[in-house]
């Protein structure tokens, strides 16, 4: 390895990676008090993290696995670190974005003036950890385990305003969680276990012809599928749009970051390492899940539509985003599992873009709802105009980067010859359309209300007042003198939004990364 880690191995580098994010945790608590170091030290914790991370990714790229074995729980089954190119795609976007959410962040939670911000920034350094223990897991067990930190990490963090209201979301969304991973995933991997006698990732699955006969892996697959509530299929999704109660750089965390892409990761990982693309397009049975998905894409997207309140509405855009992922894994089809596997990356962007843009909007312009948006595209034109190119990326429109993902899965659905699923690709897009594109139009096409002098007055001190940092005050620029959001939000939200345009360009790069994985 390079640079600064010369003379370690790639073993060293894996728990490496895990070990930064948690001493930038407890880095955070102890300089607290001191906002500016501490926010700095989160900086540079994220920026750490993602440079071990980019110094395993030549390795991996050259076809290296760099393994390393914690600890042993029992003979057979221990707690191991693997990098292999689909946890590399995922601990790459976790390391990355946790830079640009970090510097976001730090601009919301201060112009928000948002309490126990020390808290805040400790929970999330955790919950990135959890997510990076995912993705570099080596068999099921290890994953098992960092998926339910993830989950106990998180909940401070949905529950951070300590509202009624928002303990009631924070119970919802741990209790869901907690039981579909302990009800159901728990004991799909006890009977992995008990037939295989391996938890262990490895391509093309760990049953024999003997093992997988009849119903019994339809039932299996159903309990991982089901199991991992991350992945959000219905009827159990109702957690996420329940977490919407959070800051909203905690919904960035949940929707693009760690949270639910540890879910829909996981999901990939289950089809490919244990059951293998193979088995689950032979088995019997396994369609249901294909129709769940489906379900889930079409009536998340119609409930989408419903919703006034801007992250209600992409909380359930996301609901209906995920199961884009797990369709394309139930194809078993090696192309549209890559597409499932691409979909990760574009979501990520495409959706951390949007909620970046709601949270601004919150902080800045003081609304909530899509109906009281009207013009304010015309005052937050680079916030609107982020906000459109994520959303052409997340209907899967050219030059965007979420066409490519939608294209294989669709690529993956004609090959199988279940042509109702491309149907269902078409119709979620036009939702897609349908749910997003207001909330632009509504920006730069409506007529802002004429609000009183007196009411403009009483709104204006109803808020705190503007705070004495260049970088958190709202940005003005053209002749006009019109405002947006803060520097240090608003770049955040232009490198992601310029991110959704730039994979559209490099797609293939991703692709041909991931080839190893869905075939030669």
């Amino acid at each position: 390895m390079s640079g600064l880690l010369t003379g370690w191995t790639p073993g060293d580098a894996l728990v490496l990676t895990l070990l930064i994010p948690v001493i930038g945790a407890f880095l955070v608590l102890a300089l607290g008090r001191w906002e500016n170091a501490r926010d700095g030290a989160s900086l540079i914790t994220a920026a750490c993290l993602f440079y071990v991370v980019t110094q395993l990714y030549p390795i991996v790229a050259a076809g290296g696995r760099p393994d390393i074995v914690l600890f042993d729980m029992v003979p057979g089954l221990s707690i191991r670190l693997t990098l292999e190119p689909l946890g590399m795609i995922f601990a790459g976007i976790a390391s990355f974005l946790w830079i640009i959410t970090t510097l976001y962040a730090i601009g919301y939670m201060r112009g928000h003036h948002e309490e126990n911000q020390t808290r805040f920034f400790f929970f999330f350094a955790i919950a990135i950890a959890s997510a990076v223990g995912v993705a570099l897991s080596g068999n099921m067990l290890t994953l098992f385990v960092f998926y339910e930190v993830l989950s106990i990490s998180t909940f401070p963090l949905v529950a951070h305003h300590g509202t009624e209201e928002a303990k009631r979301s924070g119970r919802i969304y741990l209790g869901i969680l907690l039981a579909t991973s302990i009800g159901f995933l728990l004991f799909g991997m006890i009977w992995t276990w008990q037939i295989a006698g391996t938890l262990d990732f490895v391509r093309g699955g760990v049953f024999n012809a003997e093992q997988a006969q009849g119903p019994m892996i339809a039932v299996l697959l159903a309990l991982y599928a089901f199991g991992i509530g991350k992945a959000a299929l219905m009827p159990f999704h109702r957690w996420l749009p329940a977490a919407m109660v959070a800051p909203t750089p905690v919904s960035a965390l949940l929707h693009a970051v760690a949270v639910v892409k540890a879910g829909v990761f996981s999901v990939l990982k289950v089809v490919v390492y244990i059951f293998g693309i193979d088995l689950v397009k032979l088995a019997p049975g396994t369609d249901f899940l294909l129709y769940v998905a489906a379900f889930t894409i079409i009536a998340a997207s119609i409930v989408a539509m419903r919703q006034d309140n801007l992250k209600l509405r992409l909380a359930y855009s996301t609901v209906s985003q995920l199961s884009y992922i797990v369709l394309g894994a139930m194809l078993a089809s090696d192309i549209a599992a890559l597409g499932s596997a691409m979909h990760i990356v574009m979501h990520a962007f495409g959706k951390i873009t949007l909620f970046f843009c709601a949270g601004v909007i919150i902080v800045f312009a003081h609304k909530t709802d899509i109906s009281d948006m009207k013009g304010l595209g015309h005052r937050m034109p680079v916030t609107f105009f982020c906000f459109f190119l994520a959303s052409l990326s997340l209907i899967g429109l050219p030059p965007m980067g979420g066409m490519w993902s939608k294209w294989y899965i669709a690529l993956g659905a004609a090959e199988t010859h279940q042509l109702v699923f491309i149907a269902v690709l078409m119709v979620s897009s036009l939702l897609n359309l349908a749910y997003l594109m207001p909330v632009v139009l509504y920006g730069f096409f409506g007529k802002e209300p004429i609000q009183p002098e007196a009411d403009a007055d009483n709104d204006h001190d109803h808020h705190h007042a503007p705070p004495n940092n260049l970088l958190l005050r709202p940005m003005t620029f053209g002749r006009e003198g019109v405002s947006d959001a803060s520097f240090i939000c608003l770049l955040p939200i232009v490198l992601t939004a310029t991110g959704c345009v730039l994979l559209f360009f490099y797609a293939d790069q991703i692709r041909i990364f991931l080839t190893p994985v869905f075939g030669d």
